[in-house]
């Protein structure tokens, strides 16, 4: 082993003295030095002269060190990923957080770690591969590989740095068998392939959920179609695939046919006796001169007769000439052949009015000298549209593919669905029940001379016309294909592929008389299902809950000893068998494979072994050493160097906590002083106020003691809703005086230039003669208040037109009349002017001396022929 390795470090140095040095870089570490690995994608960047090449893993924004940090954050930054890291070859722009990793499948490459022009093969290429030249082998993460090495079938699960490292039994040429995907639950069968994303790609003519099953029209353990020409076969995954119906050209359903041909032309050619129905179905309906029987077909009807009722063939019209039987409602007799003088003329001859006339050789009966007057044809010859006929030696009638009818004296159809047919022996004592078809339209087959839908059981379908039900063999029940190969047999045998045996073989179970194969997954079984196995072949060797399954475990191997899994050595995270030296990979992670068992890794350079790959970081990268007096690596700037990043540290809860609460503290606090500068400037203005109105008077030590030791006298007693009311009016009344008062107290003028007066003249209007108020001291065209007891003119400006005389609604009282100044009176007068009362002795004497003055309304300008005013102030 010792030797191997020495060998394998020998080959790889030599290989890269002449090269250039490279950096390889992991998340966390690059190292420089001279290496042919090719695994994993390059990244370079514009204006950074030093490319370096990512292995598997993810690559962040703070990854280190600070070399591969600058070109993971360049913003020209490009990715030349090798064989089976991306879709394509192409450069790829870079988007962080990067994970460079092996698509699913496996990369193999030539030469041990990872080097030389690797080769990617993906789960969809499920076909075997040589690994003859494979050194080094890279697996994708859940991904399982079948390799065979000579005899032994191998399951890897992790990649392989060298392949000369496995162990004694597995090392040498291997042979990639399948390469699957281990995420699919359940397993998928043995002709499916698991794909990543857990589902299952059954090859053509599979299907099922885990490819389990042929799709329908596909046989056998390779799901292969039927034979051409069958529209069904023996088929399903334990078929055998013999054909049970074959392809029907042109059936008569494709042109809306029923008893008839169908053309090329799409037309439909009916039979003898059939014609289109009155639904548009073609050839569903008897013609004239035939009815339908009791098999379905039509027949002709008697002699003499035209149109004849369905399944009795009784006549409904008979020809001209003849009338119906007495005896027999299906026959219409012809008139007797009588002379004028009343002979009747005997069978063979014919009335010509005055004797009777020999009939034509053609007829046995007629009624005229010519063959077409025949009633009964010659013996022999038969009536067909008129016209008397010979038939052949089969009774088929001459130019037709009708049969003679000797009780009938005519040519008749066949039978139902029949296209021609026979009499074998024909002669004058032949029936037609002895007719015997010989074609069918398409869709049947012919069995015993009748055209039927299917072959009956104990019989098949010949191949070589694909017509004729041939019976089977005596051995058979039933057979198909030919008479010798059994579906199922007789005396309690077992059909097992065509041959009747007396116990099925070991892949196979007894199902109904036959033998029927077991699931090819399966070697022997208890069903046909997948699922039904009792043991399995060698392929799939692993039997789980009645499924055969090519691996166990990823910590266990199959013995096949005991035909069960087995768990590997607690040192190995995957292996070919028991014990410390049949490792394939390593469960710990300073471990290496070295000849199947797992030893120390001691990298160098204070490196580590690169996940997944089971090999250090050192190994994939040569470094020479400096006493070994090769030539220096070239310096390259931030190689080790970690990232200078400056990252701010995040609060902790509570230090968040305690900022709020100090946010809150110092707002309230602002909150108490700006309310305090407010109280103390509304208690000066409020000090102030005091001052000017005297209000601020000291109380002495009495008024304090009184203030101190008395009580609030108790509250009143809330007044009731009439109570309330009554107060609510009276404040209303209140502030009407006030605001009354106020209007009054602007008049203050002198009464010099006054054009207004008291008058003592009665009023114009019936409501001041009423003595009930007066209503128009109210009112602002009146003298106010002042001018009535000065006699001053008022100050204020007079209306320029009178006020409108209406009153305003009161809103203390439902009367329109101002009832919250004048009183009403207690009778009402029924006169709407009341009568003047004679002036008292003062009263006239005051008229007589006071000087005269215009009376109200007397300037006013008084309309001429002119019609009403409007104006809303003189109503």
């Amino acid at each position: 082993m010792l030797a191997s390795i020495l060998a394998a470090s020998l080959a790889f140095g030599a290989s890269v003295v002449a090269q250039s040095s490279t950096v390889l870089c992991v998340a966390g570490q690059c190292l420089q030095g001279y290496s042919n690995t090719t695994l994993g994608a390059t990244l370079s960047a514009s204006g950074i002269s030093t490319d370096v090449l990512l292995l598997p893993g993810q690559y962040t924004s703070s990854t280190n060190p600070q070399l591969l940090n600058e070109l993971l954050t360049s913003s020209s930054a490009t990715l030349s990923p090798s064989p089976g890291f991306a879709n394509s070859t192409a450069n790829t722009s870079v988007t962080l957080p990067l994970t460079v990793q092996l698509q699913p499948g496996i990369a193999t490459y030539p030469k041990a770690l990872y080097s030389g022009e690797g080769s990617y093969i993906s789960l969809s290429q499920n076909t075997s591969t040589s690994l003859s030249n494979t050194e080094s082998l890279a697996l994708s993460g859940n991904v399982w590989a079948e390799v065979t090495a000579g005899s032994s079938h191998v399951i890897l699960w992790n990649s392989i740095p060298d392949v000369s490292q496995l162990p004694a039994g597995v090392s040498g040429s291997l042979s990639l068998v399948k390469v699957e995907s281990s995420t699919c639950s359940p397993p998928c069968s043995g002709s499916g392939v698991c794909t990543a994303s857990g589902t299952c790609s059954c090859p053509s003519g599979f299907s099922g959920s885990s490819c389990e099953q042929c799709a329908s029209g596909h046989y056998g353990p390779s799901c292969l179609p039927c034979p051409s020409g069958c529209t069904s076969c023996d088929d399903g995954i334990s078929g055998s695939g013999r054909c049970l119906s074959t392809t029907v050209t042109n059936p008569p359903s494709s042109c809306n046919c029923i008893n008839g041909q169908c053309g090329s032309n799409g037309q439909c050619s009916c039979l003898p006796g059939w014609t289109s129905a009155s639904n548009g179905t073609q050839c569903a309906a008897c013609a004239t001169g035939y009815f339908l029987d009791s098999s379905g077909n039509c027949e002709i009807c008697q002699l003499g007769c035209s149109q004849c009722a369905d399944g009795s063939g009784d006549c409904i019209t008979c020809k001209s000439g003849y009338t119906q039987d007495a005896n027999d409602r299906t026959k219409c007799d012809a008139a007797s052949q009588t002379t004028s003088g009343g002979t009747t003329c005997p069978d063979g001859s014919y009335s010509n009015g005055t004797s009777c006339e020999p009939c034509a050789t053609e007829c046995q009966t007629c009624t005229g000298s010519t063959s077409n007057n025949c009633v009964i044809c010659a013996s022999g010859t038969y009536s067909l549209n008129g016209s008397c006929v010979q038939t052949n030696s089969v009774g088929v009638c001459q130019g037709s593919s009708l049969i003679a009818n000797n009780n009938k004296h005519e040519c008749d159809t066949c039978g139902p669905k029949c296209t021609s047919c026979q009499i074998p022996n024909f002669n004058v004592a032949s029936t037609t029940n002895q007719a015997q078809c010989t074609g069918c339209l398409p869709g049947y087959v012919l069995y015993q001379g009748n055209c039927i839908e299917s072959c009956p059981s104990g019989t098949f379908l010949s191949p070589t016309d694909n017509l004729t039900c041939t019976a089977c063999s005596s051995s058979c029940s039933t057979c198909s294909g030919s008479a010798s190969y059994c579906l199922t047999c007789a005396n309690n045998m077992l059909a097992s592929n065509g041959q009747c045996v007396s116990s099925c073989p070991s892949n196979a179970f007894s199902s109904s008389g036959a033998c029927v194969a077991c699931h090819p997954d399966c070697a022997t079984c208890s069903g046909s299902a997948f699922n039904q196995c009792t043991s399995c072949n060698q392929t799939l060797p692993v039997l789980t809950n009645g499924r055969c399954l090519a691996t166990c475990s990823q910590n266990q191997y199959f013995d096949a000893t005991s035909s069960t899994c087995q768990s590997c050595d607690s040192s190995c995270s995957s292996c070919s068998g028991s014990g410390p030296s049949n490792c394939l990979a390593c469960s710990s992670s300073s471990q290496v494979l070295r000849g199947g068992s797992c030893v120390a890794a001691n990298c160098s350079s204070g490196t580590n072994i690169v996940p997944g790959l089971g090999a250090c970081l050192s190994e994939l990268v040569l470094v020479p050493s400096s006493t070994g007096g090769s030539a220096a690596l070239p310096s390259i700037s931030g190689l080790s160097s970690p990232v200078s990043t400056t990252t701010r540290q995040s609060l902790s809860w509570w230090e968040i906590l305690l900022m709020t609460l100090g946010c809150a503290f110092i707002f309230m606090a602002f909150l108490w002083c700006w309310r305090r500068r407010a109280r103390k400037k509304r208690a000066k203005a409020t000090a102030a106020f005091a001052s000017a109105k005297a209000l601020d008077q000291k109380t002495n030590w009495r008024q304090r003691l009184l203030g101190l030791f008395r009580h609030s006298p108790n509250p009143p007693p809330p007044d009731n809703e009439e109570i309330a009311l009554w107060k609510l009016r009276a404040a209303e009344e209140a502030h009407h005086d006030r605001e009354l008062e106020k209007l009054i107290g602007a008049y203050e003028y002198s009464r010099a230039g006054s054009s207004r007066c008291p008058s003592p003249l009665p009023s114009l209007h019936d409501r001041k003669s009423h003595g009930a108020c007066d209503y128009d001291s109210h009112r602002l065209s009146r003298e106010s208040l002042y001018s009535q007891v000065t006699g001053m003119p008022r100050n204020g400006p007079e209306p320029r037109q009178p006020v409108k005389s209406n009153p305003l609604t009161s809103r203390f009282s439902t009367t329109t009349i101002a009832s919250s100044v004048c009183k009403k009176p207690n009778v009402l007068r029924r006169e709407l002017t009341p009568r003047k009362p004679p002036p008292t002795d003062a009263e006239a004497y005051a008229t007589s001396v006071r000087e005269a003055t215009d009376e109200i309304g007397s300037y006013w300008v008084t309309p001429v022929n002119t019609g009403g005013s409007r104006n809303p102030f003189r109503q």
